[in-house]
Parts: C-alpha cells; structure tokens; sequence
C-alpha cells in the first residue's frame, strides 16, 4: 500500500470521526434537545436548521468521496478495516472535547481494534 493511499485512508477515518462530533455537537444543542422533545416534526425542522448537523453532513459527504478513490486503489478488505480507527478518534474526542468518562473495558476494547489494524495494515 502507497503512503498516499494510507494517507487518504486515514484522512477519510479522521473526517468521519470529525462528523460524528459535529452531529454530537448539533445534537446536543439546547434548541435540537427541545424540539427533539416535542415530536419527530419538530426534531426534523430543527436539524434542518442546524449549522453543525448540515456541518457534520458535508464532512462526512467529503469523507464518502475520498472513501470512493480509496476503494478504486485498494481491496476492500484491506482499507475497510482501518474504519475501526474510527473507534479511537472518537474516544479521544469524548475524552477530550467532550469530558465524556471512559472505562477500561472500552479503553482494552479500543486497543484491540488498534491492533487489528496494525496487523492488517502489515499485510497489504
């Protein structure tokens, strides 16, 4: 595997975790919370109007495009795998920009799921 593709492959793994935490952030907007209180309409408009909803849906349309080019240069089953890095870049952002409480299992979990896309990454 290229540096270029590995490169890309964990770009489109750090978009995506990137749109999570903008749709988390969205989400949990006092304005979505209430509309999200008052019916499936109501949550619907309200995400219409948000700039971190609409923010997450475009990096994560970004993140789609560059997975395309990836996938014409790599198998399948070599870069799917590396999505599961998308496990620690999440749980870094609870930690650190969410104040999110993380517990061991999870941690033990996370590094499993590093592991595997070492040895993946070592094989291709």
């Amino acid at each position: 595997m290229s540096f270029l593709v590995l490169a890309l492959i964990l770009l489109t793994v750090f978009a995506s975790a990137c749109a999570q935490l903008v749709l988390k952030l969205g989400v949990a907007d006092q304005k979505m919370q209430a509309a999200m209180q008052s019916g499936l309409f109501d949550s619907m408009f309200a995400a219409a109007l948000s700039p971190f909803i609409w923010g997450g849906l475009v990096i994560y349309a970004l993140s789609v495009a560059l997975w395309l080019w990836v996938l014409s240069k790599v198998d399948l089953s070599v870069a799917y795998p590396f999505v599961g890095l998308g496990f620690v870049v999440t749980m870094l952002f609870g930690i650190v920009l969410l104040n999110e409480n993380v517990t061991m299992p999870r941690v033990l979990g996370t590094l499993l799921i590093v592991g595997g896309c070492v040895l993946i990454g070592r094989s291709a």
